[in-house]
Protein backbone atom coordinates (compact mmCIF):
# COMPACT_ATOMS: atom_id res chain seq x y z
CA UNK A 1 0.00 0.00 0.00
CA UNK A 2 0.98 3.67 0.00
CA UNK A 3 2.80 5.08 2.96
CA UNK A 4 0.42 6.18 5.67
CA UNK A 5 1.31 9.89 5.48
CA UNK A 6 3.97 12.49 4.86
CA UNK A 7 7.42 11.96 6.32
CA UNK A 8 7.70 15.52 7.65
CA UNK A 9 5.46 18.47 8.40
CA UNK A 10 4.76 20.51 5.28
CA UNK A 11 3.77 24.16 5.78
CA UNK A 12 0.55 25.12 4.02
CA UNK A 13 0.91 26.92 0.71
CA UNK A 14 -1.31 28.00 -2.12
CA UNK A 15 -1.73 26.11 -5.37
CA UNK A 16 1.21 26.69 -7.66
CA UNK A 17 3.05 25.30 -10.64
CA UNK A 18 6.67 24.40 -11.25
CA UNK A 19 8.82 24.26 -14.34
CA UNK A 20 10.58 20.95 -14.82
CA UNK A 21 14.33 21.62 -15.13
CA UNK A 22 14.67 18.45 -17.16
CA UNK A 23 12.27 19.16 -20.02
CA UNK A 24 10.84 22.62 -19.30
CA UNK A 25 7.26 21.35 -18.95
CA UNK A 26 4.89 22.99 -16.50
CA UNK A 27 4.07 20.85 -13.45
CA UNK A 28 0.95 21.76 -11.45
CA UNK A 29 0.87 21.13 -7.70
CA UNK A 30 -2.60 20.33 -6.36
CA UNK A 31 -1.96 19.47 -2.72
CA UNK A 32 -1.69 23.01 -1.34
CA UNK A 33 2.04 22.85 -0.60
CA UNK A 34 1.93 19.45 1.10
CA UNK A 35 3.83 17.78 -1.74
CA UNK A 36 7.36 16.60 -0.96
CA UNK A 37 7.99 15.08 -4.41
CA UNK A 38 6.32 15.71 -7.73
CA UNK A 39 6.80 13.74 -10.94
CA UNK A 40 6.87 15.55 -14.26
CA UNK A 41 4.13 14.31 -16.52
CA UNK A 42 6.30 14.80 -19.62
CA UNK A 43 9.75 13.38 -18.84
CA UNK A 44 8.73 11.55 -15.62
CA UNK A 45 11.64 12.97 -13.63
CA UNK A 46 11.13 12.99 -9.86
CA UNK A 47 11.40 16.60 -8.61
CA UNK A 48 11.88 18.06 -5.14
CA UNK A 49 8.70 20.09 -4.61
CA UNK A 50 10.16 21.77 -1.49
CA UNK A 51 13.31 23.08 -3.21
CA UNK A 52 12.84 26.59 -4.64
CA UNK A 53 15.33 25.61 -7.36
CA UNK A 54 13.19 22.53 -8.23
CA UNK A 55 16.03 20.01 -8.10
CA UNK A 56 15.74 16.77 -10.04
CA UNK A 57 15.89 13.90 -7.55
CA UNK A 58 15.64 11.06 -10.05
CA UNK A 59 15.56 10.91 -13.82
CA UNK A 60 13.24 8.46 -15.52
CA UNK A 61 15.36 5.95 -17.44
CA UNK A 62 13.06 2.95 -17.76
CA UNK A 63 11.42 2.39 -21.11
CA UNK A 64 8.26 1.23 -19.38
CA UNK A 65 5.57 3.89 -19.14
CA UNK A 66 2.16 3.31 -17.61
CA UNK A 67 -1.07 5.20 -18.16
CA UNK A 68 -3.34 5.51 -15.09
CA UNK A 69 -6.78 4.03 -15.63
CA UNK A 70 -8.14 7.06 -13.76
CA UNK A 71 -6.49 10.30 -14.96
CA UNK A 72 -4.73 12.65 -12.58
CA UNK A 73 -6.97 15.54 -11.66
CA UNK A 74 -10.14 13.41 -11.71
CA UNK A 75 -12.51 14.22 -8.86
CA UNK A 76 -15.10 12.09 -7.13
CA UNK A 77 -16.87 11.61 -3.80
CA UNK A 78 -15.83 8.68 -1.62
CA UNK A 79 -17.53 8.34 1.77
CA UNK A 80 -19.26 11.67 0.98
CA UNK A 81 -15.90 13.45 0.75
CA UNK A 82 -14.73 15.03 -2.50
CA UNK A 83 -11.25 13.81 -3.42
CA UNK A 84 -8.93 14.62 -6.30
CA UNK A 85 -6.43 12.16 -7.73
CA UNK A 86 -3.01 13.82 -7.53
CA UNK A 87 -0.57 10.90 -7.65
CA UNK A 88 -0.13 7.49 -9.23
CA UNK A 89 2.37 4.68 -8.83
CA UNK A 90 2.74 1.10 -9.96
CA UNK A 91 4.18 -1.46 -7.60
CA UNK A 92 4.94 -5.16 -7.82
CA UNK A 93 5.93 -8.16 -5.75
CA UNK A 94 7.55 -11.46 -6.65
CA UNK A 95 6.00 -14.68 -5.32
CA UNK A 96 7.04 -18.19 -6.32
CA UNK A 97 9.04 -16.80 -9.22
CA UNK A 98 6.09 -14.84 -10.62
CA UNK A 99 5.64 -11.06 -10.77
CA UNK A 100 2.36 -9.54 -9.56
CA UNK A 101 1.78 -5.83 -10.05
CA UNK A 102 -0.91 -3.36 -8.98
CA UNK A 103 -1.71 0.34 -9.32
CA UNK A 104 -2.08 2.86 -6.51
CA UNK A 105 -3.71 6.29 -6.71
CA UNK A 106 -3.12 9.10 -4.22
CA UNK A 107 -6.28 11.05 -3.32
CA UNK A 108 -6.29 14.49 -1.72
CA UNK A 109 -8.81 16.69 0.03
CA UNK A 110 -7.54 19.95 1.58
CA UNK A 111 -9.60 19.38 4.73
CA UNK A 112 -9.43 15.58 5.08
CA UNK A 113 -5.89 14.99 3.84
CA UNK A 114 -4.74 11.95 1.89
CA UNK A 115 -6.46 8.69 1.03
CA UNK A 116 -5.61 6.02 -1.50
CA UNK A 117 -7.12 3.79 -4.16
CA UNK A 118 -5.49 0.51 -5.13
CA UNK A 119 -6.33 -1.73 -8.08
CA UNK A 120 -5.21 -5.28 -8.88
CA UNK A 121 -6.78 -7.32 -11.69
CA UNK A 122 -9.98 -5.25 -11.57
CA UNK A 123 -10.28 -5.38 -7.76
CA UNK A 124 -10.31 -2.00 -5.98
CA UNK A 125 -9.74 -0.82 -2.41
CA UNK A 126 -10.32 2.54 -0.77
CA UNK A 127 -7.45 2.94 1.71
CA UNK A 128 -6.95 5.24 4.69
CA UNK A 129 -4.12 5.44 7.24
CA UNK A 130 -4.85 4.08 10.71
CA UNK A 131 -4.96 6.36 13.72
CA UNK A 132 -4.31 3.55 16.22
CA UNK A 133 -2.19 0.42 15.94
CA UNK A 134 -3.71 -3.07 15.54
CA UNK A 135 -3.05 -5.51 18.34
CA UNK A 136 -1.08 -8.72 17.85
CA UNK A 137 -1.63 -11.95 19.76
CA UNK A 138 2.09 -12.15 20.48
CA UNK A 139 4.76 -9.53 19.82
CA UNK A 140 7.32 -10.26 17.13
CA UNK A 141 5.32 -13.14 15.64
CA UNK A 142 3.70 -13.00 12.22
CA UNK A 143 0.18 -13.81 13.31
CA UNK A 144 -3.33 -12.44 13.17
CA UNK A 145 -4.14 -8.87 14.19
CA UNK A 146 -7.07 -7.38 16.09
CA UNK A 147 -8.44 -3.95 15.31
CA UNK A 148 -11.53 -2.40 16.93
CA UNK A 149 -12.52 -5.85 18.20
CA UNK A 150 -12.30 -7.49 14.76
CA UNK A 151 -9.90 -10.28 13.88
CA UNK A 152 -7.78 -9.95 10.75
CA UNK A 153 -6.05 -13.10 9.47
CA UNK A 154 -2.52 -12.93 8.13
CA UNK A 155 -2.67 -13.26 4.34
CA UNK A 156 0.70 -12.49 2.81
CA UNK A 157 4.07 -10.87 3.44
CA UNK A 158 6.19 -9.75 0.48
CA UNK A 159 8.60 -7.06 -0.65
CA UNK A 160 6.92 -4.45 -2.84
CA UNK A 161 8.92 -2.50 -5.39
CA UNK A 162 7.88 0.79 -6.99
CA UNK A 163 8.32 0.62 -10.78
CA UNK A 164 6.57 3.80 -11.98
CA UNK A 165 5.41 7.10 -10.45
CA UNK A 166 3.44 10.08 -11.69
CA UNK A 167 2.04 13.20 -10.01
CA UNK A 168 2.81 14.49 -6.52
CA UNK A 169 3.36 12.76 -3.19
CA UNK A 170 3.59 13.85 0.46
CA UNK A 171 6.68 11.69 1.00
CA UNK A 172 9.96 10.99 -0.76
CA UNK A 173 9.08 8.64 -3.62
CA UNK A 174 11.53 6.94 -5.98
CA UNK A 175 11.32 4.38 -8.74
CA UNK A 176 13.04 1.26 -7.44
CA UNK A 177 12.37 1.84 -3.74
CA UNK A 178 11.14 -1.17 -1.78
CA UNK A 179 9.12 -1.84 1.35
CA UNK A 180 8.03 -5.01 3.12
CA UNK A 181 4.25 -5.23 2.90
CA UNK A 182 2.14 -7.48 5.16
CA UNK A 183 -1.61 -7.87 4.64
CA UNK A 184 -4.21 -9.11 7.14
CA UNK A 185 -7.74 -9.70 5.89
CA UNK A 186 -11.23 -9.66 7.28
CA UNK A 187 -13.40 -9.23 4.16
CA UNK A 188 -14.36 -6.68 2.99
CA UNK A 189 -11.47 -4.99 4.85
CA UNK A 190 -7.70 -5.47 4.80
CA UNK A 191 -5.04 -4.18 7.20
CA UNK A 192 -1.67 -3.44 5.63
CA UNK A 193 1.64 -2.80 7.34
CA UNK A 194 4.57 -1.35 5.38
CA UNK A 195 8.09 -1.44 6.73
CA UNK A 196 10.42 0.88 4.83
CA UNK A 197 14.18 0.60 4.43
CA UNK A 198 14.68 2.86 7.46
CA UNK A 199 12.38 0.57 9.53
CA UNK A 200 9.50 3.04 9.66
CA UNK A 201 6.18 1.17 9.98
CA UNK A 202 2.99 2.56 8.44
CA UNK A 203 -0.43 0.98 8.91
CA UNK A 204 -3.47 1.46 6.68
CA UNK A 205 -6.92 -0.06 6.21
CA UNK A 206 -8.48 -0.82 2.84
CA UNK A 207 -12.11 -1.52 2.10
CA UNK A 208 -13.12 -3.44 -1.02
CA UNK A 209 -14.90 -1.57 -3.81
CA UNK A 210 -16.11 -2.61 -7.26
CA UNK A 211 -14.80 -1.15 -10.48
CA UNK A 212 -18.33 -0.11 -11.44
CA UNK A 213 -18.60 1.92 -8.23
CA UNK A 214 -15.23 3.61 -8.83
CA UNK A 215 -16.16 4.46 -12.43
CA UNK A 216 -19.44 5.98 -11.31
CA UNK A 217 -17.71 7.96 -8.57
CA UNK A 218 -15.22 9.58 -10.98
CA UNK A 219 -17.73 9.82 -13.86
CA UNK A 220 -15.52 7.84 -16.24
CA UNK A 221 -16.89 7.07 -19.70
CA UNK A 222 -15.24 3.76 -20.61
CA UNK A 223 -15.66 0.44 -18.85
CA UNK A 224 -13.69 -0.57 -15.74
CA UNK A 225 -11.30 -3.52 -15.99
CA UNK A 226 -13.00 -6.84 -15.41
CA UNK A 227 -12.30 -8.34 -11.99
CA UNK A 228 -10.27 -11.54 -12.35
CA UNK A 229 -10.35 -14.31 -9.76
CA UNK A 230 -10.98 -13.78 -6.05
CA UNK A 231 -9.12 -10.97 -4.28
CA UNK A 232 -7.72 -11.18 -0.77
CA UNK A 233 -10.45 -9.07 0.90
CA UNK A 234 -13.20 -9.48 -1.67
CA UNK A 235 -16.45 -10.13 0.21
CA UNK A 236 -18.00 -13.50 -0.48
CA UNK A 237 -21.14 -13.24 -2.65
CA UNK A 238 -22.63 -15.96 -0.46
CA UNK A 239 -22.23 -14.00 2.78
CA UNK A 240 -23.88 -15.83 5.66
CA UNK A 241 -26.33 -17.60 3.32
CA UNK A 242 -24.94 -21.09 4.18
CA UNK A 243 -25.39 -20.46 7.90
CA UNK A 244 -28.96 -19.22 7.36
CA UNK A 245 -29.78 -22.15 5.08
CA UNK A 246 -28.52 -24.64 7.66
CA UNK A 247 -30.52 -22.91 10.38
CA UNK A 248 -33.73 -23.15 8.33
CA UNK A 249 -32.80 -26.67 7.24
CA UNK A 250 -32.53 -27.89 10.84
CA UNK A 251 -35.70 -26.02 11.77
CA UNK A 252 -37.78 -27.56 9.00
CA UNK A 253 -36.17 -30.98 9.48
CA UNK A 254 -37.23 -30.85 13.12
CA UNK A 255 -40.80 -29.95 12.11
CA UNK A 256 -40.85 -32.68 9.45
CA UNK A 257 -39.52 -35.24 11.94
CA UNK A 258 -42.19 -34.35 14.49
CA UNK A 259 -44.91 -34.66 11.83
CA UNK A 260 -43.47 -37.95 10.60
CA UNK A 261 -43.38 -39.42 14.12
CA UNK A 262 -46.89 -38.11 14.81
CA UNK A 263 -48.10 -39.77 11.62
CA UNK A 264 -46.53 -43.08 12.64
CA UNK A 265 -48.08 -42.89 16.10
CA UNK A 266 -51.58 -41.74 15.12
CA UNK A 267 -52.03 -43.82 11.95
CA UNK A 268 -54.94 -46.23 12.34
CA UNK A 269 -53.22 -48.89 10.21
CA UNK A 270 -56.46 -50.90 9.96
CA UNK A 271 -56.72 -53.90 7.64
CA UNK A 272 -60.00 -53.65 5.70
CA UNK A 273 -59.55 -56.39 3.09
CA UNK A 274 -57.48 -59.52 2.56
CA UNK A 275 -58.10 -62.32 0.06
CA UNK A 276 -56.06 -64.86 -1.88
CA UNK A 277 -56.42 -65.52 -5.61
CA UNK A 278 -54.95 -67.79 -8.22
CA UNK A 279 -53.93 -66.85 -11.73
CA UNK A 280 -53.60 -69.33 -14.59
CA UNK A 281 -51.86 -67.72 -17.58
CA UNK A 282 -53.59 -70.20 -19.90
CA UNK A 283 -57.03 -68.85 -19.04
CA UNK A 284 -58.05 -66.20 -21.56
CA UNK A 285 -59.98 -63.91 -19.19
CA UNK A 286 -58.64 -63.83 -15.65
CA UNK A 287 -60.08 -60.46 -14.57
CA UNK A 288 -61.98 -60.50 -11.29
CA UNK A 289 -63.85 -58.22 -8.88
CA UNK A 290 -63.48 -58.47 -5.12
CA UNK A 291 -66.11 -58.17 -2.46
CA UNK A 292 -67.04 -54.71 -1.21
CA UNK A 293 -65.15 -53.50 1.88
CA UNK A 294 -65.69 -50.47 4.12
CA UNK A 295 -63.13 -47.70 4.67
CA UNK A 296 -64.30 -45.32 7.38
CA UNK A 297 -62.84 -42.29 9.14
CA UNK A 298 -61.28 -39.31 7.38
CA UNK A 299 -59.43 -39.25 4.07
CA UNK A 300 -56.16 -41.09 4.64
CA UNK A 301 -53.57 -43.19 2.80
CA UNK A 302 -54.47 -46.71 1.69
CA UNK A 303 -51.81 -49.39 1.28
CA UNK A 304 -52.31 -52.25 -1.16
CA UNK A 305 -49.94 -55.19 -0.60
CA UNK A 306 -49.49 -58.08 -2.99
CA UNK A 307 -47.71 -61.29 -1.97
CA UNK A 308 -47.15 -63.84 -4.77
CA UNK A 309 -45.69 -67.28 -5.42
CA UNK A 310 -43.64 -66.18 -8.44
CA UNK A 311 -40.40 -68.15 -8.86
CA UNK A 312 -38.34 -67.48 -11.96
CA UNK A 313 -41.40 -65.84 -13.47
CA UNK A 314 -43.37 -62.60 -13.39
CA UNK A 315 -46.90 -61.35 -12.99
CA UNK A 316 -48.47 -58.00 -13.79
CA UNK A 317 -51.58 -56.89 -11.89
CA UNK A 318 -53.72 -54.08 -13.24
CA UNK A 319 -55.60 -52.71 -10.23
CA UNK A 320 -58.62 -50.41 -10.11
CA UNK A 321 -59.97 -49.25 -6.73
CA UNK A 322 -63.61 -48.29 -7.21
CA UNK A 323 -65.93 -46.39 -4.87
CA UNK A 324 -69.12 -48.44 -4.85
CA UNK A 325 -71.24 -45.37 -4.02
CA UNK A 326 -69.81 -42.64 -6.27
CA UNK A 327 -68.12 -44.68 -8.99
CA UNK A 328 -64.85 -42.78 -8.50
CA UNK A 329 -61.88 -44.89 -9.59
CA UNK A 330 -58.14 -45.07 -8.78
CA UNK A 331 -56.06 -46.97 -11.33
CA UNK A 332 -52.59 -48.37 -10.73
CA UNK A 333 -50.55 -51.30 -11.98
CA UNK A 334 -47.87 -53.40 -10.32
CA UNK A 335 -45.34 -55.78 -11.84
CA UNK A 336 -43.84 -58.42 -9.57
CA UNK A 337 -40.98 -60.67 -10.67
CA UNK A 338 -38.46 -62.91 -8.99
CA UNK A 339 -35.57 -64.81 -10.57
CA UNK A 340 -32.81 -66.90 -9.09
CA UNK A 341 -30.11 -69.34 -10.14
CA UNK A 342 -26.48 -70.42 -9.92
CA UNK A 343 -23.53 -69.06 -11.85
CA UNK A 344 -19.84 -69.92 -11.43
CA UNK A 345 -20.71 -71.89 -8.34
CA UNK A 346 -22.49 -69.01 -6.64
CA UNK A 347 -26.20 -68.40 -6.19
CA UNK A 348 -27.88 -65.22 -7.33
CA UNK A 349 -31.31 -63.66 -7.22
CA UNK A 350 -33.07 -60.50 -8.31
CA UNK A 351 -36.49 -59.00 -7.79
CA UNK A 352 -38.96 -59.86 -5.04
CA UNK A 353 -42.06 -61.98 -4.56
CA UNK A 354 -44.11 -59.17 -2.96
CA UNK A 355 -44.97 -55.56 -3.59
CA UNK A 356 -46.60 -52.64 -1.81
CA UNK A 357 -48.10 -49.37 -3.03
CA UNK A 358 -49.70 -46.53 -1.06
CA UNK A 359 -52.53 -44.42 -2.45
CA UNK A 360 -52.64 -40.98 -0.76
CA UNK A 361 -55.73 -39.43 0.87
CA UNK A 362 -58.50 -41.85 -0.16
CA UNK A 363 -61.91 -40.58 1.07
CA UNK A 364 -64.03 -42.84 3.32
CA UNK A 365 -66.68 -45.05 1.72
CA UNK A 366 -67.47 -48.52 0.37
CA UNK A 367 -64.92 -49.82 -2.14
CA UNK A 368 -64.04 -52.89 -4.17
CA UNK A 369 -61.09 -53.86 -6.36
CA UNK A 370 -61.08 -54.88 -9.99
CA UNK A 371 -57.96 -56.95 -10.72
CA UNK A 372 -56.73 -57.98 -14.15
CA UNK A 373 -53.59 -60.15 -14.01
CA UNK A 374 -51.16 -60.91 -16.84
CA UNK A 375 -48.24 -63.36 -17.03
CA UNK A 376 -46.12 -65.69 -19.14
CA UNK A 377 -48.41 -68.32 -20.65
CA UNK A 378 -45.56 -70.81 -20.83
CA UNK A 379 -45.21 -70.84 -17.06
CA UNK A 380 -47.40 -72.37 -14.44
CA UNK A 381 -50.14 -71.09 -12.17
CA UNK A 382 -49.39 -68.21 -9.77
CA UNK A 383 -51.13 -67.60 -6.47
CA UNK A 384 -51.26 -64.15 -4.91
CA UNK A 385 -52.64 -62.56 -1.76
CA UNK A 386 -54.06 -59.01 -1.83
CA UNK A 387 -54.25 -57.05 1.44
CA UNK A 388 -55.74 -53.53 1.79
CA UNK A 389 -54.83 -51.48 4.87
CA UNK A 390 -56.58 -48.22 5.76
CA UNK A 391 -54.64 -45.38 7.42
CA UNK A 392 -51.24 -46.97 6.90
CA UNK A 393 -48.33 -44.71 7.90
CA UNK A 394 -46.20 -43.47 5.02
CA UNK A 395 -42.65 -42.19 5.06
CA UNK A 396 -42.32 -41.36 1.36
CA UNK A 397 -42.95 -37.65 1.85
CA UNK A 398 -40.38 -37.55 4.64
CA UNK A 399 -37.75 -39.32 2.53
CA UNK A 400 -38.37 -36.74 -0.21
CA UNK A 401 -38.37 -33.78 2.19
CA UNK A 402 -35.02 -34.61 3.80
CA UNK A 403 -32.84 -34.30 0.65
CA UNK A 404 -34.87 -31.32 -0.57
CA UNK A 405 -33.98 -29.51 2.66
CA UNK A 406 -30.38 -30.69 2.98
CA UNK A 407 -29.16 -30.42 -0.63
CA UNK A 408 -29.55 -26.59 -0.95
CA UNK A 409 -27.64 -26.08 2.32
CA UNK A 410 -24.89 -28.49 1.22
CA UNK A 411 -24.54 -26.82 -2.21
CA UNK A 412 -24.44 -23.33 -0.67
CA UNK A 413 -21.78 -24.44 1.81
CA UNK A 414 -19.71 -26.09 -0.91
CA UNK A 415 -19.82 -22.97 -3.11
CA UNK A 416 -18.84 -20.78 -0.15
CA UNK A 417 -15.92 -23.08 0.72
CA UNK A 418 -14.79 -23.10 -2.92
CA UNK A 419 -14.81 -19.29 -2.94
CA UNK A 420 -12.65 -19.17 0.19
CA UNK A 421 -10.26 -21.76 -1.29
CA UNK A 422 -9.78 -19.49 -4.30
CA UNK A 423 -9.10 -16.57 -1.99
CA UNK A 424 -6.52 -18.33 0.18
CA UNK A 425 -4.70 -20.10 -2.63
CA UNK A 426 -3.14 -16.69 -3.38
CA UNK A 427 -1.88 -16.33 0.20
CA UNK A 428 1.07 -17.55 2.23
CA UNK A 429 -1.32 -20.09 3.73
CA UNK A 430 -2.59 -21.89 0.62
CA UNK A 431 -5.02 -24.75 1.40
CA UNK A 432 -3.94 -28.32 0.74
CA UNK A 433 -4.11 -29.02 -2.97
CA UNK A 434 -3.43 -25.41 -3.90
CA UNK A 435 -0.20 -23.54 -4.51
CA UNK A 436 0.43 -20.06 -3.16
CA UNK A 437 0.30 -17.63 -6.05
CA UNK A 438 -2.24 -19.76 -7.90
CA UNK A 439 -2.37 -19.70 -11.68
CA UNK A 440 0.10 -17.16 -12.99
CA UNK A 441 -1.44 -16.45 -16.38
CA UNK A 442 -1.91 -12.82 -15.33
CA UNK A 443 1.52 -12.35 -13.75
CA UNK A 444 1.51 -8.62 -14.30
CA UNK A 445 1.11 -9.17 -18.00
CA UNK A 446 -0.26 -5.64 -18.38
CA UNK A 447 3.21 -4.21 -17.71
CA UNK A 448 3.73 -3.96 -21.46
CA UNK A 449 0.23 -2.89 -22.41
CA UNK A 450 0.17 0.71 -21.22
CA UNK A 451 3.26 1.91 -22.97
Amino acid sequence: MFQSGPRKEIPPASVRSLTCPGCGASVVLRSFGKAVNVVCGSCHSVLDAQDPQVKILQEFKDTLRRTPKIPLGARGKLRNILFEIIGFQHRQIEADGQIYGWDEYLLFNPYQGFRYLTEFDGHWNFVAPLRTLPQAMAPGIETDRYYLGERYKHFQTAVAKTTFVLGEFPWQVRVGETAEVTDYVSPPRVLSAEVTADKEVNWSMGEYMTGAGIWKTFNLKDQPPVAVGVYENQPSPFGDAPRKLWRYCFLFLAVATVLWIANLVTASNKQVFSQGFSYDPKVADSALVTNVFEMDGRASPVEVKTATSVDNQWIYLDYTLINDQTGETYDFGREISFYRGYEDGESWSEGATSDSVTLPAIPPGRYFLRIEPEGDKNLGEISYLVTVTRGSPTSVWFLIAVPMLVIPAVLSTWRSISFEHQRWQESDHAPIGFTAGGDSDDDDGDDDDDS
